[in-house]
């Protein structure tokens, strides 16, 4: 599932981590967090992780994903790696096709995290840059992805994605992973329809015997495919 989240950041928001941002100092070449398949095809650069200014924001991004309303019924997220950084410009303009890892260790919590759910949080505007545009190549067909400051995308993990070439400007963004309660993004994506019609049932009838049983059997199958 692919799924746009709205105004994650306020407007002010964004201007105050873009201002944490400003430091060129803060910023490293993004190979040396690569894998062995990424190194050939990574060329952008990486916000430290450790940081001071790195873990400030780690903090804020994930504050602000989760309370966004559609966040938990999309990700039903049992754990997140801690948010990383990454520009792009035309020195290091682009992430060429590649699969995330399956794991990752996070530094923040020392945990491993299963990559279920992908997300990139955008930290410039899209007229700021050419090129850039995240490109996620699925079973639904290929996306391309360039969202105002402040709005996410949400995609699956397992998708073979890129960041094509930014000839113009500097991208600048957020991005994480998410383990989620139910591994199958088919299985989410039934539970998110289901939790979105029974949101739009309620505003348009009221709590009725019928939202209630539906109700019910959207944690009866939450029950049956979560695992925490």
């Amino acid at each position: 599932m692919l799924l746009q989240l709205p105004q994650i950041l306020s407007k002010e928001e964004v201007r105050a981590m873009r201002d944490q941002l400003a430091d060129p100092s803060l910023w490293i070449d993004g190979r040396t967090s690569a894998g062995p398949q990424a190194v050939a095809v990574k060329r952008n650069e990486q916000l430290s992780q450790d940081s001071p200014v790195a873990r400030a924001l780690q903090a804020q991004v994930l504050a602000a994903v989760q309370r966004h309303p559609l966040f938990f019924s999309a990700a039903l997220p049992r754990r997140c790696f801690n948010p990383l950084f990454n520009r792009y410009r035309p020195d290091f303009p682009a992430y060429g096709a590649h699969i995330d890892g399956a794991v990752m260790h996070s530094k923040r919590s020392q945990e491993w995290v299963r990559s279920d759910v992908s997300c990139t949080l955008f930290l410039s505007e899209p007229d700021e840059y050419e090129g850039g545009e995240l490109t996620i190549h699925d079973t639904y067909g290929t996306q391309r992805v360039k969202l105002p400051a402040g709005h996410a995308v949400l995609y699956p993990g397992s998708s073979l994605h890129e960041v094509t070439p930014v000839t113009r400007g500097t991208r600048i963004a957020s991005f994480f992973w998410i383990e989620s309660m139910v591994r199958s993004d088919e299985q989410r994506r039934l539970l998110y329809d289901l939790d979105m019609n029974l949101l739009a049932l309620r505003q348009r009838h009221g709590e009725t015997a019928e939202t209630t049983a539906l109700t019910g059997t959207y944690h009866n199958l939450l029950r049956m495919w979560a695992s925490t």
